[in-house]
């Protein structure tokens, strides 16, 4: 049985026993024993382990792992500093310092975000090597739809960052109108330039948190 060590283990202990996860679990056990999966096996849980749930202040919904050597970190578009930025990153990036939000020292490791109330949440948490979307609907969805839905009627106000479609898909989960929903395009090379570019969202985020009486990310 999964340990999160924080106030996320209620849901683990739930969802752990249901037939989906089970089957899940022998599935990945299989998968991790033959193949080459990211992340690695203990760094699936991140965003849950570094972001408790009454700490979360942003949820920003990614689809899959990053599926190349050395990338995947159990964070939704982070990678490691010694990783090159993939390209939406990189996006991510420009839009930041665009917007002239508030900033630290750059990283493409984006813990200090999951530090400060920031879920980066993926919704399949893991994927065979090389193959992009290759652990998609076997149960993953499953599990991060129900965190997506403990944490859209949650009643503290918070703010979701949906980009693309696959993203804004999940707005239905989300059922307390006191959140506030961020919606544009991908931040990919594929659409950033069709929305993504000069949405705003950092700012936004920002002034909603202060609206409500919390602390600002420093991105």
């Amino acid at each position: 049985m999964i340990r999160v060590g924080n106030d996320w283990q209620p849901l683990f202990d739930i969802e752990q026993v249901k037939p989906y996860y089970l089957e899940l679990r022998e599935f990945l056990k299989k998968e991790y024993s033959s193949k080459v999966v990211y992340p690695p096996m203990n760094e699936i849980f991140n965003a849950f382990r570094l972001t408790p749930f009454n700490a979360v202040k942003v949820i920003i919904v990614g689809q899959d792992p990053y599926h190349e050597e050395g990338q995947a970190m159990g964070l939704s578009f982070s990678v490691r500093e010694n990783i090159e930025e993939p390209p939406s990153l990189r996006n991510i990036h420009q839009e930041i310092v665009a917007e002239g939000v508030e900033q630290g020292p750059w990283s493409s490791d984006l813990t200090r975000w999951a530090e400060q109330g920031v879920l980066l949440l993926n919704s399949t948490l893991t994927v065979e090597a090389h193959r992009a979307a290759s652990h998609a609907g076997k149960g993953w969805e499953i599990f991060t739809d129900k965190a997506i839905t403990v944490l859209g009627r949650d009643p503290r106000p918070k703010v979701f960052m949906l980009w693309g479609s696959y993203a804004r898909s999940k707005k239905v989960l989300i059922s307390n109108p006191d959140h506030l929903i961020l919606e544009s395009p991908h931040p990919s090379p594929l659409s950033a330039s069709r929305g993504f570019f000069g949405n705003g969202h950092f700012a936004k985020c920002n002034e909603f948190l202060e609206s409500t009486g919390q602390e600002p990310i420093i991105w």
